[in-house]
C-alpha cells in the first residue's frame, strides 16, 4: 500500500468513525440519526471503494462495526459479523456494478446490503436470545432503512467522487 492510499484510507476511516460518533455529540432523534449517520458512513465506504480500492473500503467496513460495538451501538459482539459482511457486500457489489452503470451499482449494492443484513439478523436471532424489544428494534434497523441509507450514501458518493481523483 503506497503512502497516498494509506493516507486516504486513514482519512476515510477517521471520517467514518467521526460520522458514526455524531449521535453522541448532536442530539438527533434515533430515527433521524439512523438515516443521516448511515448515509454518511455508507458514502465513506463507497468513496473508499472508488478512490482507494475495495481492500481499503472493506477494511473500513470491518473496523466500523467493531467500533460500533465498543460504542455500545451493537449489543453483542456476534452482531459485528453480519454488519461487516453487509459492508463488504455493499463495497463488492458497488465495484462490480460500476462496470455497467453507476446508478445500477448503487441500487444493486444497496439492495444486497439490506437483504443480507435483514436475513443475517433473522438467522442470528434463531441462535441468540435477546429481549424481544431489542430484537425488533435491530430487525427494523437492519431492514429497509439499510436500503435507504445505502442509496443516499451512493448518491452522495456520486457527487463527491466527481471532485476526487483515484489514488494510484
Amino acid at each position: 500500500m503506497n503512502n497516498r492510499i494509506f493516507a486516504r484510507t486513514a482519512l476515510l476511516l477517521a471520517l467514518t468513525l467521526l460520522f458514526q460518533s455524531l449521535r453522541f455529540f448532536i442530539p438527533i432523534p434515533t430515527v433521524f440519526s439512523t438515516f443521516i449517520i448511515g448515509s454518511l458512513v455508507n458514502s465513506c465506504l463507497l468513496i473508499a471503494a472508488e478512490t482507494v480500492g475495495w481492500r481499503s473500503a472493506c477494511l473500513i467496513g470491518v473496523i466500523a462495526p467493531v467500533v460500533a460495538y465498543f460504542q455500545q451501538l451493537l449489543p453483542l459482539p456476534i452482531f459485528i459479523v453480519p454488519v461487516a459482511g453487509g459492508n463488504f457486500l455493499l463495497v463488492i457489489c458497488y465495484i462490480a456494478g460500476l462496470r455497467l452503470s453507476r446508478w445500477l451499482a448503487i441500487v444493486a449494492a444497496a439492495a444486497a446490503k439490506a437483504v443480507f443484513l435483514y436475513l443475517g439478523f433473522v438467522w442470528l436471532f434463531t441462535w441468540v436470545a435477546i429481549p424481544s424489544k431489542i430484537a425488533a428494534g435491530l430487525l427494523f434497523a437492519m431492514s429497509w432503512p439499510q436500503f435507504i441509507t445505502a442509496l443516499v450514501g451512493g448518491i452522495l458518493t456520486a457527487i463527491v467522487v466527481r471532485r476526487l481523483r483515484p489514488v494510484n
